[in-house]
């Protein structure tokens, strides 16, 4: 797996992901806030399958 997320996108990812995680422990504990789980793993591995399906990639360009 090639990293396909840049920097912000992941850090979107996991701020979002334990946002949305927090509604099945804090708020109104609904098992819909395990779908946090999805943008949180993604951000902290650094990888999308959808964005791998769709041939997105938000790293930005690497000079070599």
């Amino acid at each position: 797996m090639k990293t396909n997320e840049g920097g912000l996108d992941r850090v979107l990812r996991v701020i979002v992901g334990l946002g949305v995680l927090s509604l099945a422990f804090v708020g109104p504990h609904t098992a819909w806030g395990y779908l946090g789980l999805i943008p949180l793993l993604t951000g902290v591995v650094g990888f999308c399958p959808l964005y791998a399906i769709l041939g997105v990639n938000t790293c930005g360009v690497r000079k070599g």
